[in-house]
């Protein structure tokens, strides 16, 4: 399909070079999408993939455990495609603040993008889905440490480029500087229905590729586009709590995933991307899904094997559910998280130890990192280890 009107570049001179820059035409694309037979089952399978991911959320009465984590695996995820070398078990020890040993910048970027998304998701209901909220999202994300001088909640006045060592020999020029505001502008109406609506989903993904294209960002925007796609779904109803981790599969077929968002700048091809995008959802939905009723399930089996400790379960119970939400723990974290007393936490812990349902991963003596291992194990499933990852 020719869609050669979907964007056009113009010439800039920077430093003295001359280079092309792109400027994406306004969304929805025109032509209009093609719907086929195919396109729409996928869709059909996504919406349902969600609706059963959402209704999670009624059904078990544990499901909110699962927040802490699975937020977090989607923010390891994300930011392991931009290359940060961050595992989700070190963003956990991060923020137990005590533990030494870890890559802490790389764990602070990342701790940052659950700020991010958590930020965001708290101001939804006072302020819709626009480039007042994307600002402030991105203000979170990059409010100190590495991203601290990179203009945090602030749309770039500076040309930037993908690829290459300057703009002449990029892989991707976005637009220029000057065509920001006029691009976001545009953006902002089409998040809010107008020229025409468009269903949530597809609404999502086409976001996804132009808040990607115009790059409005000097850093942060790979992370900040994959955050609109958890907000989008909250705003619109589709998933009350965040528990899809996207990321999963971009990560997994990163390569297609940056091709094809290339393929929708060169050649207008959005069905192909809505068909990756779909497929996306499905995927990580589904693995979502599977991933909280096998943890809510190990919850229940350990859970059996705790009250048969007689008048020792009660306390056990009560650090094993707080280990539930956040299964990398100290006994001083714990204590704050149960209000129990430090000799009852470490007398419960001796018990969950015996019972092989937690591990000590130090030997100090003094704050001691405890793993709900199997939990953990569960949590990492599509997860590289930090050595084995690719760079950015």
């Amino acid at each position: 399909m020719d869609r050669s009107s979907q964007g056009r570049y113009v010439e800039v001179t920077n430093a003295g070079e001359a280079f092309q820059a792109y400027i994406p035409a306004p969304l929805p694309p025109k032509p209009p999408i093609h719907w086929n037979h195919a396109l729409h089952a996928r869709f059909d399978s996504a919406l349902l993939a969600l609706g059963r991911l959402d209704a999670m959320t009624d059904q078990l009465p544990n499901a909110s455990l699962l927040l802490y984590s699975f937020v977090r695996k989607e923010a390891v995820l994300s930011s392991m495609i931009e290359g940060t070398q961050s595992s989700l078990s070190d963003l956990m020890l991060y923020e137990l603040h005590e533990q030494p040993g870890i890559p802490t910048a790389d764990a602070a970027e990342v701790s940052r993008y659950v700020e991010a998304l958590e930020y965001g998701l708290k101001r939804l209901p006072q302020l819709p889905l626009s480039q007042r909220l994307i600002r402030e999202v991105h203000k979170v994300l990059l409010g100190g440490g590495r991203g601290g001088n990179l203009a945090p909640g602030e749309f770039r006045r500076t040309q930037v480029w993908i690829g290459g060592t300057r703009p002449g020999n990029a892989t991707f020029v976005p637009p220029p500087p000057d065509h920001v505001p006029e691009c976001v502008s545009a953006f902002e109406r089409f998040l809010h229905d107008d020229p025409e609506p468009t269903p949530s989903l597809v609404k999502a993904a086409l976001a996804h590729v132009q808040f990607e294209t115009i790059h409005p960002f000097l850093d942060g925007n790979g992370r900040v586009g994959r955050l609109l796609i958890a907000l989008q779904l909250a705003a619109d109803g589709l998933l009350r709590q965040p528990l899809l981790y996207v990321s999963l599969h971009f990560k997994e077929h990163r390569k297609t995933y940056y091709e094809l968002l290339n393929r929708v700048r060169e050649k207008g091809d959005w069905e192909t991307w809505l068909e990756f995008f779909a497929d996306a959802l499905i995927a990580s939905a589904t693995q979502a899904l599977g991933s909280a009723k096998r943890l809510l399930e190990l919850g229940v089996q350990d859970t059996k094997k705790i009250e048969a400790l007689g008048r020792a379960a009660t306390s056990a119970l009560a650090v094993q559910r707080s280990m539930q939400r956040q299964p990398l723990a100290t006994s001083a974290s714990l204590v704050k998280a149960t209000r129990l007393t430090a000799a009852t936490v470490n007398k419960s812990l001796v018990h969950l130890e015996r019972l092989g349902i937690v591990t000590e991963l130090t030997s100090k003596q003094r704050g001691r990192v405890f793993n709900y291992a199997r939990y953990t194990e569960i949590l990492n499933e599509g997860m590289d280890p930090p050595g084995n990852r690719a760079g950015p």
